[in-house]
């Protein structure tokens, strides 16, 4: 097997463990009654150093303010995120993450890792050990 023979074997393997890894998350996601989406929303407030602007967050992920307004109304009907007043403009609201949208992530986070541990647990201890080593080859 040449060089580029090996290289797209590897690129098909990797693709087909993604592909696995997020159709699997998708699942259990679905699972939750959370979408794709609103999943964002939350993993990028998380990510956030304090509440945040709408605005600022449309803009964090990309999309027009009025499509986050809708993510937002939906995660703070679940008690997933809740709005605050502004302390520096009475006219704009701040959003922030819950402690039930905390533990939803957490949750998520929890069953993406279950997900990866049952493929990592086709392999032996040493199987699994090997291919850590050899990827992290690979990656630096």
């Amino acid at each position: 097997m040449n060089n580029e023979d090996r290289s797209g074997e590897l690129l098909e393997l990797l693709h087909g463990v993604l592909h696995g890894v997020r159709r699997d998350a998708a699942a259990r996601l679905e699972l939750s009654g959370t979408t794709p989406g609103q999943l964002r929303l939350l993993r990028t407030l998380e990510r956030c150093d304090g509440p945040r602007r709408l605005g600022e967050l449309a803009a964090a992920l990309d999309v027009a303010p009025r499509s986050v307004t809708s993510k937002v109304d939906l995660a703070e009907e679940h008690g997933l995120v809740r709005r605050l007043p502004d302390p520096t403009d009475r006219r704009a609201t701040l959003l922030e993450l819950t402690d039930d949208g905390r533990r939803l992530l957490a949750a998520i986070s929890a069953q993406r890792h279950e997900g990866v541990a049952e493929r990592l647990g086709r392999l032996s201890e040493e199987d699994q050990a090997e291919l850590l080593r050899l990827l992290r080859a690979v990656a630096d």
